[in-house]
């Protein structure tokens, strides 16, 4: 059986509006699907809004090592995976052909630079409309909040759709920071929102959209679009 083919595409707006501070991609939410993919046998392609080396998120990656996921400590200990990170695809090079699957991963500068990328909009649309899995976890929903279908509506209108909550914007302090707060964009495009307690693990699966709250989240999304494309290869060999 032919392997799933897997576009991770991460933020590369590192700066937190106008605060000062440094912002990026979340390094968990991208290291822990990135081996459950890989361990399952899935062929995972890195890429980025830019291309090349994305800020990551400085909250993400604490100094002191003991405190990193074990994903986080096993993925800078693999030089393989090093070199792809230093070395990712411009989304604009990524083409729906060659995906099953499009994983977003969070950190605030997903809120930046991917709600209006035309780029990643189409590989979202076509990858989707060819009969692929889609999944985000914690601001990485903002980068389906511009997406349309091919009859023009909002692709998540109508849809189960988590993301980082208000709530949990606010408790983080970045309410007044974030250029908009994504449960209620997604809430005003028609999504069929549904969240959990602050910082704890929620993840909503509705066919081939899979969606996490945060951090915690992050291994369920992953296990949930895993969960999608071995339905969608059961179902093309039967």
């Amino acid at each position: 059986m032919a392997k799933s083919r897997i576009a991770i595409v991460l933020t590369s707006h590192g700066e937190l509006g106008d605060t000062g501070e440094k912002t990026g991609f979340h390094y968990e939410e991208m290291t822990t699907p990135w081996y459950e993919f890989l361990d399952d046998g899935a062929e995972v392609t890195l890429g980025s809004i830019q291309g090349g080396e994305p800020p990551a998120d400085p909250g993400s990656l604490p100094d002191d090592k003991e405190k990193r996921a074990a994903s986080v400590r096993r993925f800078l200990d693999d030089a393989a995976a090093v070199k792809a990170l230093n070395n990712t695809k411009p989304v604009a090079e990524l083409n729906a052909k060659d995906f099953d699957a499009v994983y977003l991963p969070g950190g605030h500068g997903c809120m930046w630079d991917m709600p209006e990328n035309d780029a990643l909009i189409r590989l979202i649309g076509e990858v989707y409309e060819k009969g692929g899995v889609i999944g985000a976890v914690c601001h990485g929903p903002a980068g389906l909040v511009g997406v349309r279908l091919s009859d023009g509506s909002p692709f998540v209108k109508d849809r189960l759709v988590n993301s980082f909550t208000d709530e949990e914007e606010r408790k983080a302090g970045k309410d007044k920071v974030v250029p908009f707060l994504l449960e209620t964009e997604l809430r005003g495009l028609g999504a069929r929102f549904e969240g959990g307690k602050p910082f704890e693990r929620y993840v909503c699966r509705e066919g081939r959209l899979v969606t996490g709250q945060n951090p915690a989240s992050a291994e369920g999304v992953a296990h949930g679009m895993l969960m999608a494309l071995h339905a969608l290869k059961q179902k093309a060999a039967e």
